[in-house]
């Protein structure tokens, strides 16, 4: 079967796709491989003679290479980033349970990709997921011709590499799944976190990403008589109009709350509230928090698909928003413990960048500023008050960072997306290009409608998920391997001799 797929994938064409948000695009548009070495010139042509077809657009090398850079950036947020945060976090006896979680988790949502995650996420379907014409990633390239497919960016006749697009979607797929297993270390088995992995990256990250990210591209728009017949195959988030730069919910909302499920789930860890749960080592987190901070910019500015003006946009707001949520933490923890931590500070690094995920490049500079300095406050309310009002064992504050950080970026990047406070706004019509922005309520409504949905669809998908891993092999392990902690029980390992 599968070779027959292979013989049966001819189509080279890229299916056209981009963010629903951002400033204007283009279309994919099949093309060949550019041959090296100069042509010679071609002689001057007899004046009767008909003009030569345009030449197919090709891909812009400096877009290429910081789309590839860009990639690599989200790849270290997980490899290493997340996992030294995650492992600092827990206590000394699970630490290497927490890496290798993430480690093995990452390679296997990028194996799942190629295989049909990608296929399903960005390839025309209907509004709530997508096809089979990318399975096993057939079409994106033809070694028999030395063709390769073309994806869209946000400029008209301005194509990228599919492949390139196919890889930076699919680092945010897997760290999207590893950030949920914050909520549940310590105490979850092993094989309960691939079964997982496996059914909730298929059932909720896919068909999410679908519906927020996928569209016709703007090169499919040359006729305004046609728009909204065009507009009609884009996924059913997107169609509404709302505005998600890089993953406010595709990736946290959707983790936060698959998170707080699994947390529910689980259950409590042994001896919580009775026996030190500290971070083993708040160094290594210093340090994962630091390089999330680095590779971020590749999650955000890289979501412009172009190294211009909107990339520049999403790295300074993600750049600034960042320090704002540092400091409102930092003082906010300060007036109510009477101390600032560490902690407190790396805490409120992450719940920054979360924030302006969703609003990176859909907002001017002083929504980076309020963004900012609003996630700190909230998040750290989230992770405090919100925390006990649920009584759930979130353990590395999931939810309260990545759901209500993304929930709070989601909101405000309707109010600040408008022109009228600096925001960029966004393309209104595809065929001319014209920018405008929706009225500051009228937009806060589109994305709460967003938020509201994307809570409601991953909190069953993420039940669904969790139960059946718990029918299969069983959520969590024995207390006295609990206990004892899962480097050895689970691993036959140690962090440290």
């Amino acid at each position: 079967m599968l070779a027959a797929l292979a013989l049966g994938a001819c189509a080279l064409a890229g299916v056209p796709r981009a963010h629903a948000d951002a400033p204007a695009a283009a279309a994919a548009a099949p093309t060949a491989a550019v041959t090296a070495g100069a042509q010679a010139p071609a002689a001057a042509a007899p004046a009767e003679a008909p003009a030569a077809p345009a030449a197919a657009a090709v891909p812009n090398k400096g877009d290429t290479a910081w789309m590839l850079t860009s990639t690599a950036l989200v790849l270290l947020m997980s490899v290493p980033a997340l996992a030294l945060f995650y492992g600092g976090l827990v206590r000394q006896k699970n630490m290497l349970s927490v890496l290798i979680q993430v480690f093995v988790v990452f390679s296997l949502i990028t194996v799942l990709w190629a295989v049909y995650g990608y296929s399903l996420a960005f390839t025309e379907r209907n509004a709530f997921i997508g096809g089979f014409d990318r399975l096993f990633l057939m079409g994106t390239f033809d070694a028999a011709t030395g063709n390769y497919a073309m994806a869209a960016t946000f400029s008209k006749n301005t194509p990228l590499y599919e492949l390139v697009y196919v890889a930076f979607q699919s680092t945010f797929a897997a760290i999207t799944v590893c950030l949920v297993l914050g909520a549940i270390v310590e105490r979850v088995r092993f094989a309960a976190v691939l079964i997982f992995a496996v059914v909730w990256f298929t059932i909720s990250y896919l068909p999410i990403a679908h519906m927020v990210w996928f569209w016709p591209g703007p090169d499919a728009y040359t006729d305004a008589a046609l728009s909204d017949a065009v507009s009609a195959k884009g996924g059913l988030l997107w169609q509404w109009g709302a505005l998600d730069f890089a993953g406010g919910t595709v990736v946290h909302i959707n983790a936060g709350v698959a998170g707080l499920v699994g947390a529910l789930l689980v259950g409590k860890r042994v001896g919580l509230g009775r026996e030190s749960m500290a971070p083993h080592s708040l160094t290594m987190t210093m340090i994962g928090a630091s390089l999330l901070w680095f590779g971020w910019f590749g999650f955000n500015a890289g979501s412009a698909y172009e190294a211009n003006g909107s990339a520049a946009l999403a790295f300074m707001n993600t750049y600034l928003a960042t320090a704002c949520a540092v400091l409102s933490w930092l003082f906010g923890e300060w007036a109510l413990k009477g101390k600032p931590s560490l902690l407190g500070a790396a805490s409120g690094a992450v719940a920054g960048l979360v924030a302006i995920t969703p609003a990176a490049g859909n907002v001017g500079i002083p929504g980076a500023f309020c963004i900012g300095l609003a996630a700190g406050l909230v998040c750290l309310w989230g992770v405090t008050g919100l925390k006990k009002m649920i009584r759930a064992d979130d353990s590395l504050d999931v939810f309260g960072v990545h759901a209500v950080g993304g929930i709070t970026g989601a909101l405000l990047t309707g109010v600040f997306n408008a022109q009228s406070l600096g925001g960029p706004g966004f393309v209104s019509d595809w065929v001319t290009g014209k920018v405008a922005s929706n009225g500051i309520l009228t937009q806060v409504l589109i994305q709460a409608k967003a938020v509201g949905f994307t809570v409601l669809w991953t909190a069953v998908a993420a039940l669904v998920a969790f139960k059946l891993a718990d029918v299969l092999v069983g959520l969590r392990v024995p207390e006295e391997e609990e206990r004892e902690g899962l480097d050895t029980t689970s691993h036959g390992e140690r962090a440290y001799s």
